[in-house]
């Protein structure tokens, strides 16, 4: 173990692929302990809600897939590097409603689980990718929303079909898939 807490959370997550290499480098440079050796686990997402129930019955299992099985899936683009006011920096992703009501309809049928237990107020869908201050590397250079747009200028604007959101448990060595629930083929899929 790397001295993390042996307790973990859930996420529900809209995987992001396209990403996962360059979000996966940049976790293991601040500390692999958060890097899944799950090969079904994406560490590039949109979440949808965390944390969510601690652990998941057959029943949570259910009412989620059943909620999000009528969702028609859908193509997203993920473009603008920006940073919120603590300073995380994200990708915003488009169509911002199509995430937000992702959220809202978990969140409906599970009110004592708010985004992120409430600390937030109202929360914007987004891909982390770092945090402005000191970067990974002893005496590297500073992370700015400027160096991190640099490091995915070749890479950007990202296409994705969102078809799944993924359950994930997040743990310092130990993160894993341990669900996915499919969205609906989209119309003239």
């Amino acid at each position: 173990m790397s001295g993390h807490p042996t307790t973990g959370h859930t996420v529900l997550a809209v995987p992001v692929p396209e990403l996962d290499d360059w979000v996966r480098a940049r976790t293991r440079a601040y500390d692999a302990a958060w890097v899944s050796a799950d090969p079904g686990f994406v560490h590039a997402h949109v979440t949808v809600l965390a944390p969510w129930v601690p652990a998941p019955s057959d029943a949570d299992l259910e009412r989620v897939a059943a909620l999000l099985a009528p969702v028609p899936a859908f193509e997203a683009r993920l473009g603008e590097v920006d940073v919120f006011p603590n300073g995380l920096v994200h990708l915003r992703p488009g169509p911002l409603a199509a995430f937000a009501a992702l959220t809202a309809l978990v969140v409906d049928a599970y009110p004592g689980h708010p985004p992120y237990e409430g600390r937030y107020g109202a929360v914007e869908p987004h891909l982390s990718l770092d945090q402005v201050g000191p970067g990974p590397a002893p005496g590297g250079p500073p992370v700015t929303r400027g160096s991190v747009g640099a490091d995915l200028a070749d890479r950007l604007p990202v296409r994705t079909r969102v078809d799944r959101v993924d359950l994930q448990w997040w743990q310092g060595d130990g993160c894993r898939l341990l669900h996915s629930f499919p969205l609906a083929p989209a119309a003239g899929a």
